[in-house]
């Protein structure tokens, strides 16, 4: 894991500041969220997900010498984010708010996430099994939850900013 440093501590400093910059534009923008259940799938889910990107980060950065250590601890991370994922699915579902979520959302929101925790724990696998591309398909997770999160950062600021002009 020492040839992926710099790319970890770019994406643990860059989800860092977002989470930061997510606090921000919900603090200015608490006046616009009608439905505590929207507040929890968009804005909360978006901030785990930048946290996991954090937590990954810290983790590949700890001195560990043992790969077995490293696969157990993303197999833990990516099924945390997946049963998580989950539960905001779920809750989208019974609050009724999937029914006004578009097909873009839905998969920027729910999907990606998904697919990032999936990829996540089959790094996870590999690199518990010794298979060193292990560490590219965890870069590739990575870097999808990060994407996926500066989108949806990107959606939640422009959505509370045209409700506060409204």
């Amino acid at each position: 894991m020492d040839a992926w440093h710099e790319y970890y501590t770019l994406a643990g400093t860059a989800s860092a500041t977002l989470v930061g910059l997510l606090f921000v534009a919900a603090s200015v923008g608490s006046s616009v969220w009608e439905r505590p259940a929207a507040l929890r799938v968009f804005l909360s889910a978006t901030v785990v997900h930048f946290s996991s990107i954090l937590v990954i980060s810290l983790c590949v950065m700890a001195p560990l010498r043992n790969v077995l250590a490293y696969g157990l601890l993303f197999i833990v991370g990516g099924l945390f984010g997946v049963v998580y994922c989950f539960l905001v699915i779920r809750d989208t579902v019974r609050d009724g708010l999937s029914k006004s979520i578009q097909l873009e959302d839905r998969a920027w929101y729910a999907a990606c996430p998904v697919v990032g925790y999936v990829l996540m724990m089959g790094a996870g696998i590999a690199l518990a099994i010794g298979f060193e591309r292990g560490a590219m398909v965890l870069a590739i997770s990575i870097g999808l939850l990060l994407v996926a999160g500066i989108r949806n950062a990107w959606d939640i600021t422009v959505w509370i900013v045209t409700r506060r002009q409204s």
